[in-house]
């Protein structure tokens, strides 16, 4: 099985690799060849003990002749379509967001499209959509829930979404889209995230430290731990086909709580009194981007086997593993 991640070296991208490295299947599938796309990488892979070929291809996925000319040589089993540029950068820089969320998804597709025409060897495309498509939301976010995306980077997505099940429904690609929620803990980096500090408030209070949270304590969000979100991520390559007939989008399950909420959790623990080291100072704009989000319902997700962290500790726990 020759699997594909581009965006490799980000944080999701860098877990999954490590895991499919560590485990070297896909589901059923046995890995034999991982190609591996970014801007560029933290270091090099070396895989002369991992029993599989890996390639590390670094250039600009804007570039499409870059793209098809990195993909072209060996025919692709599954895809993880990871790369994206986020919600604040991509506000910053319409042209980049455009040329990356947009051109290079819609060239992915149609190398998937010539291979599939070519030998009829049709890939898995799983897509990293985000919860982003939403915007504003209503009382209850349910599968029917209308997008009215509030950033270029939710509008984006849903662009990537629509033509993945269009590529689907022409038999060009098998493809599956997971709108994945905030992602805990990421590490400390300049990603352009705004949702930055919601991995930051558990990096800092877990370890003693005060922390000024940006939103009210009252404000409840939606988040799930990185180990989850892998686990996600490599059941959306094993899912039969056959299960995706009504749907080739999810919303992932996802735990929704408060900030007081989480700071409860990560006292209880990392055994530290959480509630005197925190403070908070609401940002309007953060607040209305990701502290005013309503409770859950993901039944097509929960049908065909996703699942979120089960609980907020377990959350919290796990989003500082190693």
């Amino acid at each position: 099985m020759h699997v594909l991640i581009t965006g490799a070296n980000g944080f999701v991208g860098q877990a999954l690799t490590k895991h499919i490295l560590s485990q070297g299947y896909v589901g059923k599938g046995k890995v034999s060849r991982l190609t591996l796309l970014d801007r560029q990488f933290d270091e090099v892979v070396n895989s002369s003990m991992l029993g599989l070929v890996v390639e590390q291809h670094s250039g600009d996925l804007a570039d499409d002749q870059w793209l098809k000319d990195s993909l072209g040589r060996f025919p692709m089993d599954v895809i993880y379509h990871l790369a994206s540029i986020p919600g604040g950068m991509a506000e910053k820089n319409d042209e980049l967001g455009r040329s990356v969320n947009l051109d290079a998804t819609m060239t992915l597709l149609e190398i998937c499209k010539a291979q599939t025409q070519s030998i009829g060897r049709k890939p898995v495309l799983v897509f990293a959509s985000s919860i982003a498509v939403f915007g504003t939301m209503p009382d209850l976010v349910t599968d029917d829930t209308p997008l009215k995306p509030q950033m270029s980077y939710g509008a984006h997505k849903i662009v990537g979404e629509v033509m993945i099940n269009d590529f689907s429904r022409r038999g060009w690609v098998d493809g599956r889209s997971l709108r994945l929620p905030g992602v805990l803990a990421r590490p400390p980096a300049e990603t352009g995230q705004l949702s930055a500090f919601l991995s930051d408030i558990i990096r800092e209070l877990s370890q003693g430290h005060t922390f000024v949270c940006p939103m009210s304590a009252q404000a409840k969000t939606w988040a799930s731990s990185l180990p989850n979100i892998i686990e996600n991520l490599l059941h959306g390559a094993a899912v039969e086909e056959s299960k995706l007939k009504a749907t080739r989008t999810f919303t992932l399950p996802t735990l929704c709580f408060s900030m007081a909420e989480m700071v409860d959790a990560i006292g209880s623990v990392y055994q530290q009194n959480a509630n005197e080291l925190v403070s908070y100072e609401p940002n309007p704009m953060i607040e209305s981007l990701f502290g005013r989000f309503p409770p859950l319902e993901t039944p097509s997700a929960d049908d065909v086997g996703f699942k979120h962290d089960g609980d907020l500790n377990t959350l919290v726990e796990r989003a500082l593993l190693k």
